[in-house]
């Protein structure tokens, strides 16, 4: 089967040719390009867009703006986004990091898409062509959505409050066990005064782990007052089953790698 490639230098353009059925977006083409090798017949064109603006990366007043083309590669070796360089190095190999985008990763099913697990604790906004919608209302709906996405923003993290986890069986480059992203703020007696938890492969999109993130609220970080979170972490999941492991396996072991990503 072969595909035919339409390249535009905007998205205005670009949205409108995206709206042909059986066209894709092609950004990385980490996602896509394997579908059709992998013989499925549903996408019969891709689009893509030329304009530099995708693959900037602006960070200024404390607030990240990545576009949608930035690749996993270009964030791991940016000397102002170290705090995020774990979650990018997450994603698969070399090879695949210098292709894997920003974009792609926002659409990337379990249990795939480490990177919108972080970006999903982080609390993001991703952009449209149409405007700017909370990260939680654009993965519930973007099963459906057909507008390119831009890029996203949000606030830069300080090292010490955002933690990244990724458990996989392969190492280094492995796909995802589970995955597991906390922004967390301590008051000055070391109680959490803010938590915001996002879990990967427990949902076929990231999750936001919402009673664990309650629970943790006036606790310190110790193995004693984090073990209510712990044990409200399974609340509302709904783990995949796939080739690297059982959805019972993956609600049992969570809880064991939440802990260890608390207590540092």
């Amino acid at each position: 089967m072969s595909l035919a490639l339409q390249t535009f230098s905007t998205v205005k353009d670009a949205n409108a040719a995206l709206q042909a059925a059986g066209t894709r977006y092609l950004g990385g083409g980490t996602l896509v390009i394997r579908a059709a090798n992998e013989g499925d017949v549903s996408v019969s064109s891709l689009v893509r867009v030329t304009d530099p603006g995708l693959s900037r990366i602006a960070v200024s007043g404390g607030k990240v703006q990545l576009g949608a083309s930035v690749t996993m590669a270009a964030i791991a070796r940016h000397p102002e986004l170290v705090a995020l360089a774990p979650a990018a190095r997450a994603v698969g190999g070399p090879a695949i990091r210098n292709m894997a985008t920003v974009g792609g990763n926002l659409f990337a099913p379990a249990p795939y898409g480490d990177f919108a697990v972080a970006l999903l604790a982080l609390d993001a906004t991703v952009v449209t062509e149409d405007g700017e919608l909370p990260i939680e209302t654009f993965l519930a709906g973007r099963d459906v959505g057909r507008a390119i996405v831009t890029g996203v923003g949000f606030a830069l993290p300080k090292a010490e409050s955002f933690r990244f986890l990724k458990v996989s069986r392969v190492k280094p480059k492995g796909v995802s066990v589970l995955s597991i992203a906390a922004l967390l703020e301590l008051a000055a007696d070391g109680t959490v005064s803010s938590a915001r938890i996002a879990l990967g492969c427990m949902a076929d999109r990231p999750i936001r782990a919402t009673p664990a993130e309650k629970a943790l609220l006036g606790c310190k970080l110790t193995p004693r007052e984090i073990a209510p979170a712990l044990a409200a972490a399974g609340e509302g999941i709904a783990p995949i089953t796939d080739p690297i492991a059982s959805a019972w396996y993956r609600a049992e072991v969570l809880p064991v790698h939440l802990g260890r990503l608390l207590l540092g």
